[in-house]
């Protein structure tokens, strides 16, 4: 198992035991949605084996489950169309906006019961150690519904982004006009260059060599790379955002021919988990100091 997506977030210092920390979880336990809800949210074991919390090699993992009700809009309105016009032959005139926005309401109370549910779980890596949060998800919306729901459940996390001393921006352009990655490195043929004028002009590379000389003249135009993809250490690939994110992680060959063969599920994924992390950690942490170290408020 490994995180597609690496959202990093600094946490204070955990003053909470790992039973402690579960506990806390518990209170906000995942419980699905009733007929009349349309989301639900709260907490649900990492994996088949697991509690709410799972350690290995000091190492946490938790994991949001998130119920919706497939209800779309077009639906409801359609029948609230319908109603209208039944409405509209009793009365004798069309319904209102007060009368439309109660008709919405009471078909979708109706319909609720018989849409589809949809779940979508996220797992979360806590390092009580080093501090650190990494939430596997791509969009920042999702990354603060989960957030809002660890705050709730766990007092004083004292959650917030992750930042460093040099931009992702200013660090990723210099780069490409260097034409040399940082120490432990390598550029990969993939990046995305946007100028900070209005227009927003835009020229991305994929599956492409990046010629220095071309790449240097975007910039030279007031071009800035807001992605880049990167390989570390020749064992985990990502793209790189302006936003510190990090997509589309994957670990390479080198790594997956380290992994054991021969264990059971829950064996497997321990394993996985813990090889996950080791190899994060260091990333990370090489990551963190090629942007100038992690800025300190």
């Amino acid at each position: 198992m490994w995180f597609k997506n690496l959202q990093l977030y600094r946490i204070a210092p955990l003053e909470l035991t790992l039973a402690q920390f579960e506990e806390r979880l518990q209170a906000h336990e995942f419980q699905p949605a009733d007929r009349h809800e349309m989301q639900r949210q709260g907490w649900v074991p990492p994996a088949e084996h697991t509690g709410l919390v799972h350690s290995v090699n000091g190492q946490w993992l938790i994991a949001e489950r998130t119920e919706k009700k497939l209800l779309p809009a077009t639906v409801v309105n359609q029948v609230a169309r319908e109603r209208a016009a039944e409405l509209e032959e009793q009365q004798g005139f069309r319904p209102g906006r007060k009368q439309m926005r109660e008709l919405k309401e009471a078909v979708t109370d109706e319909l609720l019961p018989r849409a589809f549910s949809v779940w979508r779980d996220t797992k979360v890596w806590i390092d009580p150690e080093q501090g650190r949060l990494v939430i596997d998800a791509a969009s920042t919306t999702r990354c603060d519904e989960i957030m809002s729901l660890l705050n709730k459940s766990v007092e004083r996390l004292g959650a917030r982004a992750l930042q460093t001393e040099l931009s992702p921006v200013a660090a990723m352009t210099q780069w490409l006009l260097a034409d040399e990655a940082p120490e432990g490195f390598s550029i990969d043929e993939e990046t995305e260059l946007q100028s900070s004028a209005q227009s927003k002009a835009t020229v991305r590379y994929v599956r492409h060599a990046l010629e220095p000389e071309e790449i240097r003249r975007h910039i030279e135009v007031g071009k800035q790379c807001t992605r880049l993809a990167l390989t570390w250490a020749d064992r985990v690939s990502f793209v790189l955002s302006d936003t510190l994110a990090l997509k589309r992680v994957s670990p390479l060959d080198v790594l997956q021919e380290d992994q054991e063969g021969g264990q059971d599920a829950a064996e497997r994924f321990d394993s996985d988990f813990a090889l996950m992390t080791g190899e994060l950690q260091a990333m990370i942490h090489q990551l963190v100091e090629a942007l100038g170290g992690e800025k300190v408020d």
